[in-house]
């Protein structure tokens, strides 16, 4: 479990988080969405142990990030949105990184590359965009860690890799993980984050299950625009809405609608998360 009690962060005198407060549990992929400069970045690099914490604090199982035990590091991974295109074939730098991690497995590490479709034999500066992730996101599954960060993962995926990466995060992490995946692409990755957390400038909108979003908000694919409603876009054929499910109606969550109607309606979603 990670417990995050009254973090702040500041860059200089501009405050980026301050008072968050939530816990991320085993066993779940949390969506972590926000707009650009919220904190997403500084927040998973703040888990990771890659940053001080300026007030507030964070246990991992029991442990500060930023003392950067090796019990701590070699159960946890972040990968950040930049990686790095080595002189060296992924084969090589899986074999050399992966005694880093004891639960490091190379046969799934080859695996994942050969579901990506990408081969381990190619050296990573002569890869492309989109095969060096696909490189990085193998490795990061086959380390085994059970704590699992990730920014913009999907960044320079194609259609098809997309599909691929949600399969392997279903299929290569365990019921004791605790997967945080930050992201813009919330269309490649809504079958799969549940929670979802968002934030905004030094707060935190919104740290729901899906269950609980059904609950509180109902998703309506109609025709008719409602005059309650949080959010609404016209799609072809009629509209897609997010109103205050007041009458416990079941409706299919639509995250980027559900971003739109939090970022339009801050404190009204507040208070009906409160409830």
């Amino acid at each position: 479990m990670i417990t995050i009690d009254n973090l702040a962060f500041s860059y200089g005198k501009t405050p980026v988080l301050n008072n968050i407060t939530m816990t991320l549990e085993e066993g779940h992929v949390y969506g972590l969405l926000g707009e650009n400069g919220v904190g997403k970045t500084t927040l998973l690099t703040l888990l990771c142990g890659l940053k001080k914490l300026q007030a507030g604090t964070i246990e991992t199982d029991g442990m500060n990030p930023y003392d950067r035990d090796p019990a701590f590091l070699q159960n946890q991974y972040y990968l950040p949105d930049e990686v790095t295109p080595y002189n060296q074939s992924a084969k090589r730098f899986a074999e050399f990184n992966g005694k880093f991690w004891p639960n490091f497995d190379m046969d799934k590490f080859l695996q994942i590359m050969s579901e990506f479709e990408n081969d381990p034999s190619k050296k990573m500066n002569k890869m492309s965009c989109g095969q060096l992730k696909k490189t990085y996101i193998s490795f990061a599954l086959a380390c085994g860690a059970k704590h699992l960060f990730m920014d913009e993962p999907t960044n320079g995926l194609d259609i098809p890799s997309k599909a691929q990466f949600r399969k392997a995060v279903m299929k290569y992490t365990t019921d004791d993980s605790i997967v945080v995946i930050s992201t813009h692409q919330v269309r490649d990755l809504e079958n799969i984050i549940d929670p979802i957390v968002i934030l905004d400038k030094c707060d935190v909108l919104l740290n729901a299950d899906m269950q609980t979003i059904s609950e509180k908000l109902y998703f309506d694919y109609g025709t008719t625009l409602r005059q309650e409603s949080l959010y609404s876009e016209q799609l072809p054929g009629g509209f897609i809405q997010v109103v205050p499910n007041v009458d416990g109606e079941d409706s299919k969550v639509n995250v980027e609608a559900l971003f739109n109607a939090v970022h339009n309606n801050k404190e009204q979603i507040k208070n009906i998360f409160r409830k």
